[in-house]
């Protein structure tokens, strides 16, 4: 059974590391339109930082379930159970740093908390937002 359990944290792990990659593409696409509505170069960049913040937010998010996953259906050590503390702990840290960056506030100061992927999904609408106000504009 030990081995079912580790092919599903290998597949998380993967769903970590695809959601990075996919959302760094997303981000460099949202970073090269916002470019070409001409919405200037510091909208183009702070566009692509909190995209490319939040895709990093979000595979760090899953990366840390694949921890978990695999540390407890493995047989159980101090060890291991060090280990995952550890990485569990940077894991955080970086995300609660990322967040910070994108927010601009600290966690515990925001009204609800907000995941990688609700960040992604609300860059990515207010791009789709900003594509139709451009396209109304030209009409």
């Amino acid at each position: 059974m030990e081995h079912v359990f580790t092919a599903i944290a290998v597949g998380f792990e993967a769903a970590g590391a695809a959601a990075m990659i996919i959302g760094a593409i997303i981000a460099l696409v949202l970073g090269a339109r916002s470019l070409s509505r001409r919405d200037g170069g510091r909208a183009a960049f702070q566009t692509l930082r909190n995209t490319l913040g939040s895709a990093i937010l979000l595979g760090l998010e899953i990366l840390v379930a694949a921890d978990l996953i695999r540390t407890i259906t493995s047989k159980p050590s101090i060890e291991d159970a060090v280990i995952l503390g550890l990485i569990v702990l940077i894991r955080t840290v970086l995300s609660m740093s990322i967040q910070i960056e994108i927010e601009g506030v600290v966690p515990w100061r925001r009204a609800l908390l907000t995941s990688g992927g609700q960040l992604l999904a609300r860059n990515i609408r207010d791009d789709a937002r900003a594509a139709r106000a451009a396209d109304a504009g030209e009409r």
